[in-house]
Formats: C-alpha cells, sequence, structure tokens
C-alpha cells in the first residue's frame, strides 16, 4: 500500500486551482497502488470547511498544520513531519514555483528523489513512473470530483525549524500587474506579438467582456516583456498553467514555451495570418487572417448569440 500526500495551496478563501487538480490525480494514482491520497494545508486558522470539501476531489484525509501559508520552509517543515510518521510513499504538487521550492527542500529534508515539470504521472508495477519534456512546463492536472463526501480533518503538529521564521509573508498577490485571474477561467482570450501593440489587446478584452461570465483575457511572455500586459496575466513556461473550457489564442505563434502553458485546455481556437504558425498544429479550429478584422467581427457574433 502506498499513501500519496498531496500539498494544496489556499488563498483567501479558496483553494489553488491547479492543487484541486493534483489532488484529484493524487487520489487515482493512490487507488491505482491500492493506497489513499491524503491532503496538507498549512496556514493561520484554516476553515475546516476548506480543508473537509478536499474530499469531494478524493481527498481520504486532510491534515492541517498551523503556520505561515505561502512560504515555502514552514511547508518543507510540515510535509516532513507527516512524512516521517510514516504512511506516505509519495509527495504530489499542483504546478507552480512555490511547489518546485517545497519540492526541492522537502527532498534534502528525507534524502528522497524529486521529479520537477512533469507533464504525467502513471502507476505501473507499485511504483510512480513521471514523465517530463526537455523543455519544462508547470503541469496542471485535470480536476475530478470523484468523493462524494467531506474528508476527515485532523490537526497536525509540528515544530517549525529556526530558520523557518527567519522569512515573513509582508503581501501576498501578482506582482507587476493588475490582479488578473486566468487560472480560474473558463473562457480565455490570449494575445501575442500579432496584436501590433498595447492598444491592440483592446480587442481581445472587448471579445472577453461580450462572452461574459468567467472570461479573462491573457498573454504570451513577449508581449508582457514589453509591456503591453499585466505579468499578472502571462501564460507559458515562465508564467501561468491554464485548462479552460476555450482558449483563443490571437496572434500566437504557439512556441513549445507557450504551448505547455496552455495544451491542457478543452477547446483551442486560433487566429494567425501565417498559416505555417506552430499553433495551428494543436489546434482544434484554425483561423488564417488578419485578427484586426477577425475579433471586431467575432466580438458583434458572441453579443448577437447572446442577445446583447
Amino acid at each position: 500500500m502506498a499513501n500519496i500526500l498531496v500539498y494544496a495551496l489556499h488563498y483567501d478563501g479558496a483553494i489553488n486551482k491547479n492543487s484541486l487538480g493534483a489532488v484529484s490525480e493524487g487520489a487515482k494514482l493512490a487507488a491505482e497502488l491500492g493506497g489513499e491520497a491524503h491532503a496538507i494545508l498549512l496556514g493561520e486558522n484554516v476553515p475546516q470547511d476548506l480543508a473537509a470539501s478536499l474530499g469531494k476531489y478524493g481527498a481520504k484525509k486532510v491534515l492541517v498544520a498551523e503556520g505561515p501559508e505561502g512560504l515555502a520552509q514552514p511547508l518543507v517543515d510540515a510535509m516532513a513531519a507527516a512524512i516521517s510518521a510514516g504512511g506516505y510513499s509519495y509527495a504530489l504538487f499542483g504546478g507552480g514555483l512555490l511547489g518546485f521550492e517545497i519540492g526541492a527542500g522537502l527532498a534534502a529534508r528525507l534524502n528522497a528523489g524529486v521529479v520537477m515539470e512533469v507533464t504525467a504521472v502513471r502507476a505501473e508495477g507499485g511504483e510512480l513512473i513521471a514523465a517530463r519534456p526537455i523543455i519544462g512546463r508547470l503541469n496542471a492536472f485535470e480536476i475530478k470530483e470523484s468523493g462524494d463526501a467531506d474528508a476527515p480533518v485532523e490537526q497536525l503538529s509540528f515544530e517549525l525549524s529556526p530558520h523557518a521564521s527567519q522569512a515573513t509573508m509582508i503581501t501576498r498577490g501578482e506582482q507587476r500587474g493588475a490582479d488578473v485571474d486566468i487560472e480560474g477561467a473558463d473562457v480565455l482570450i490570449a494575445g501575442g506579438r500579432g496584436l501590433g501593440k498595447a492598444e491592440g489587446f483592446e480587442l481581445a478584452e472587448e471579445l472577453a467582456k461580450a462572452f461574459g461570465g468567467n472570461s479573462a483575457v491573457a498573454a504570451t511572455r513577449a508581449v508582457v516583456d514589453a509591456g503591453w500586459y499585466p505579468y499578472a496575466a502571462q501564460i507559458g513556461q515562465t508564467g501561468k498553467t491554464v485548462a479552460p473550457k476555450l482558449y483563443l489564442a490571437a496572434g500566437i505563434s504557439g512556441a513549445i514555451q507557450h504551448k505547455v502553458g496552455m495544451q491542457a485546455s478543452e477547446n483551442i481556437v486560433a487566429i494567425n495570418k501565417d498559416a505555417n504558425a506552430p499553433i495551428f498544429e494543436f489546434s482544434d479550429l484554425g483561423i488564417v487572417g488578419d485578427l484586426n478584422k477577425i475579433l471586431p467581427k467575432l466580438t458583434e457574433a458572441v453579443k448577437a448569440k447572446k442577445g446583447s
């Protein structure tokens, strides 16, 4: 029997989307190994109902540790204590830079192996086998509600190491830009250099507004570096990983660094004037043409469909 401990990042009363995917994946893998998936949350006064809700995603138990959330070292201490107490063969993290730091620290603390930037994990011969590409990505596991009840919650007792309290969280949030929730969006309108200039993103914003609901605008690293759009909206190897129901790429060539951040999208639509753009190779629908003409027409069509 091999149990799996999954770290669940949370903020402002909600579990991170990638963490929910990791809990779902952990539950599936643990079942294949004949074990259970347990989740661990760290924070100050973590709501019991928030922790218990992970049962819907397959967690059989949730450990809650008291400490400063958002910092790696306290989590290394907490997870090391849980794993050292026995019962866990693997630890799993959703895509994210914090997970990288915790994973590395945990491996060093426990003298264990660590695999970063995986694209897939499978159970084979009673062990987990991880696959990763030559060019890394922040992985987005599929979110599945495989459980039918809240999970039991237990308080985890552990001691913070002396150096764990050396860092203090001053403020938490996105850097270099507005608060853009692209990870939780159902519809993403993503813009690349093909938009021509910062003002070109107005076309993407109008289309996202037409879709309404849980829609947002995203961007590639090139346009973020150029100052055309906030860093918080960046998708790709050095940005965020997303998996919306609809990903519309406007003026994006589709380089591997961008692809790894959005290839898990359910439906990918690409608009590009270059018929040989790499993005057409993995799009569900490709449109070759001038996005400056296509996006306004598409916006009007969406508005007409919605009757607005």
